[in-house]
């Protein structure tokens, strides 16, 4: 629970407590802070187990964790019960991106060079069809 907080940031606080509460107070303040938390959390499995037993015997296996998104996905991908892993390791982003912006500025790749074979891998944009209509479509200044 605290573990980012460092000895020194530690000792700061008890000496803060012992200033602002005194230390005839403080053991009695202490006392009733751990009862306070210990109630919270009997209250809060209490509503963990009411929660289990109302879903059913289908859901005995639920983690509240799960419903985290990012704990989900995580148990989901180690399940990998749908070949997930299979799906995320065969797509390279990097790759597919590459042959992207390879297309885009007219270079040659391994996958694009025999479909741009003639025209040395760049596509022209302006080129028209033979009955001399232009592909492109009409521009609307108003709709932009």
């Amino acid at each position: 629970m605290f573990n980012d907080i460092g000895p020194l940031e530690l000792v700061t606080l008890v000496v803060l407590a012992v200033l602002v509460f005194g230390p005839d107070k403080l053991p009695k303040l202490i006392q009733d802070v751990t009862r306070t938390i210990r109630k919270i959390r009997e209250f809060s499995e209490s509503a963990k187990q009411d929660i289990r037993s109302e879903l059913g015997p289908e859901f005995k296996d639920f983690e509240f964790e799960d419903l985290n998104p990012k704990t989900f996905i995580r148990k989901q991908l180690d399940n990998d019960e749908l070949g997930l892993k299979e799906i995320r390791n065969g797509f390279d982003l990097k790759k597919e991106m590459a042959e992207v912006t390879d297309a885009v500025h007219g270079r040659d790749s391994d996958s694009s060079s025999s479909s741009g074979a003639g025209t040395g891998g760049r596509i022209d944009m302006t080129k028209k069809d033979d009955d001399g209509k232009d592909d492109r479509p009409v521009f609307d200044a108003d709709a932009t």
